[in-house]
C-alpha cells in the first residue's frame, strides 16, 4: 500500500514539475505579453474575442486583423511535438504578417469539437476573408510555408 501511495505522490510531483517547465519554456502563456513573433497559447475566451464568436453568430466572420493559423495539439502527441518547433520558426519568419495560435485539445475540448478535431495535429488556416481550411497531420516546414503563401497571403 505504501508503494502504491508513494508512486501516486511521485507521479503528481512529476506532473507538476513538468507543467512548471512547460510554462517556464513558453512565456507566451501569460496573456498580454505576447509579441507577434511567438506562437500564442489560446483558450476559449481569446478565441471568442480574437477569432470568431460562435456564441453570438452562426455565420463565420473572422475577427482578427491578420491571417491566422490555429494549431490544435496535445502534450502527449508525438507528431504535435515534432511540429511545434516548425510553428515557432514560422511565427518568427512571418511576424507581422500572420498570427499563429495553439490550442491544447485536452484543455480546450469545446474548441477542439468546434473544428471536429478527431485526430491531431490539426491546423486551421484562417484567411482574412473566406472560410478557414483544415490541414490534418504533421507536415514539413515547406508544406506549411506553401499553404501560408498560397492561401493566407495570396
Amino acid at each position: 500500500m505504501k508503494k502504491i501511495l508513494a508512486g501516486i505522490v511521485f507521479g503528481i510531483i512529476c506532473t507538476l514539475g513538468y507543467a512548471g517547465d512547460v510554462q517556464a519554456q513558453n512565456p507566451q502563456h501569460k496573456k498580454g505579453t505576447v509579441s507577434n513573433s511567438e506562437v500564442i497559447q489560446m483558450d476559449k475566451a481569446m478565441f471568442l474575442k480574437e477569432v470568431f464568436n460562435y456564441e453570438k453568430s452562426k455565420d463565420w466572420k473572422y475577427q482578427g486583423n491578420k491571417p491566422a493559423i490555429i494549431d490544435l495539439y496535445a502534450d502527449w502527441c508525438g507528431p504535435c511535438r515534432q511540429v511545434a518547433p516548425i510553428m515557432k520558426e514560422l511565427a518568427k519568419e512571418y511576424a507581422g504578417k500572420i498570427v499563429i495560435y495553439k490550442v491544447n485539445v485536452d484543455k480546450q475540448r469545446e474548441l477542439a469539437s468546434l473544428f471536429n478535431a478527431t485526430s491531431i495535429p490539426l491546423f486551421v488556416f484562417i484567411p482574412m476573408k473566406g472560410e478557414p481550411q483544415l490541414m490534418r497531420g504533421a507536415a514539413s516546414k515547406d508544406a506549411y510555408k506553401k499553404a501560408i503563401d498560397s492561401f493566407l497571403l495570396k
